[in-house]
């Protein structure tokens, strides 16, 4: 792995044949859970594929001229061309080999696969994601001398990560960003020893045998499992949903509401993530369109007290989505008024859904007691059905999922976990 500079540029990329360039930054989580697979794949593809990497902010008028703008980002060059493909963020590995895999013709790639070495790593307790119940379970967990790893297929943080901010965590007189509260969770239970697998590929999960397959190769093996997966956006399964899902109807304000500046949007939803965020919207949008299905929001007071005096945002009530339809760059909303039945188009530049989330249980469904929901079910020190296997945060079964609840369910289960194994 060697790390080179903007002047050794034209001669290590530009002329150094099939060469992946990692633009890296200084205390940049995504970054650190990029390096070991970046080293990992240098390692078997080296022969083949020069790997090097470069501090971006030591080099920014050559990364600004490429285009990078975040970190890490990939970069791949083949004889001097640069592929279109640029990878940033939480990247994987399985994103990583298969534009490693466009480089190099096939007989190459199958033979460096059989030289890929299956790996089993052992933990006295495995929490299966990183959001805020995951990582207090580590915390605790670490704190009590229990060796913990914890696996995610995205970056620590969960949803609060895409939340613009946070005012009702204990601790903090102001609002918080949420990127922020969920980063300093990170830092804290991984200065305290938890061993981070994150953006990874969770090939599979035997809640029996207690193991989980990640990357396709490595088995993570452990005494018990907290599982802390949480929720993800319910879809609303209309016409025009999913083709358009990503490009222009969005489910996460502070990903994508800073594109919106100074046009036209519509919020689905009426709850407090809906209200909320149409809030937020609104700091970028000129004009917000709220379509709910019932006569009165279902937020609390607070927020709708703010959001009936925002001049910016207005409420159609009693009215549900029937279709998407693009029309050029806008996009057409069919809403239909529940009361009279008659069919509204509503012209946007782009749509927000906030409808209410679901449980992420689809590889362990039918292993474990479920309520009405689809909720995990679990007793008051977070036991599931299964021995040896625990639930946190809103993944389970409980009347209210806030931040706080979640960070008290990974509390609990900790300690009740330490006892056990001590």
């Amino acid at each position: 792995m060697k790390e080179i500079t903007s002047a050794e540029f034209e001669q290590e990329v530009l002329a150094g044949g099939k060469v992946v360039l990692d633009f890296y930054s200084t205390e940049c989580p995504p970054c650190e859970a990029v390096a070991p697979k970046f080293e990992g794949l240098a390692a078997l593809y080296g022969n083949d594929i020069t790997f090097v990497k470069m501090f971006r902010q030591q080099n920014k008028p050559l990364a600004e001229k490429l285009g990078v703008r975040s970190s890490p980002t990939l970069l791949f060059f083949d004889n001097g061309v640069q592929s279109p493909v640029v990878l940033t963020g939480g990247i994987k590995r399985s994103d990583i080999i298969h534009q490693l895999d466009c480089m190099l013709p096939a007989e190459r790639i199958r033979e460096i696969k059989k030289e890929i070495v299956p790996t089993v790593s052992e933990f006295d307790v495995l929490v299966l994601g990183a959001g805020p119940g995951g990582l207090t379970a580590g915390l605790y967990l670490c704190q009590s001398k229990v060796n913990t790893v914890l696996i995610d297929i995205a970056l620590p943080g969960g949803q609060v990560s895409t939340t613009h901010e946070v005012s009702n965590y204990p601790g903090f007189i102001d609002p918080q960003p949420g990127y922020m509260l969920s980063h300093n969770m990170s830092e804290q239970t991984k200065q305290c020893g938890t061993i981070y697998k994150v953006a990874v590929d969770v090939t599979k999960i035997d809640l029996d045998k207690k193991e989980v397959v990640i990357d396709e190769f490595e088995t993570v093996r452990a005494k018990k499992i907290i599982i802390a997966t949480g929720t993800s956006p319910n879809l609303m399964g209309i016409a025009g949903e999913r083709e358009m899902k990503g490009k222009g109807i969005s489910y996460c304000a502070t990903c994508d509401a800073k594109y919106y500046g100074d046009k036209d949007v519509v919020v689905i939803g009426g709850g407090n993530s809906a209200v909320e965020e149409a809030d937020f919207i609104s700091r970028f949008a000129s004009k917000i369109t709220m379509v709910h299905q019932f006569d009165a929001l279902t937020a609390n007071r607070q927020a709708q007290d703010k959001l009936f005096a925002n001049p910016k945002i207005k409420v159609l009530f009693s009215h549900e989505p029937r279709s998407f339809v693009r029309d050029g760059d806008k996009i057409i909303t069919e809403v239909e008024d529940l009361k009279t039945k008659t069919v509204t188009k509503l012209v946007s530049d782009g749509v927000f859904v906030f409808i209410g989330m679901k449980p992420n249980i689809d590889m362990f469904r039918d292993k474990l007691a479920l309520d009405n929901w689809g909720y995990i079910k679990t007793d008051e020190d977070m036991r599931t059905s299964m021995p040896g296997i625990f639930a946190v945060g809103d993944v389970i079964s409980k009347k209210y999922r806030q931040i706080t609840t979640a960070v008290a369910d990974g509390t609990i289960a900790a300690i009740a976990i330490a006892k056990e194994l001590s």
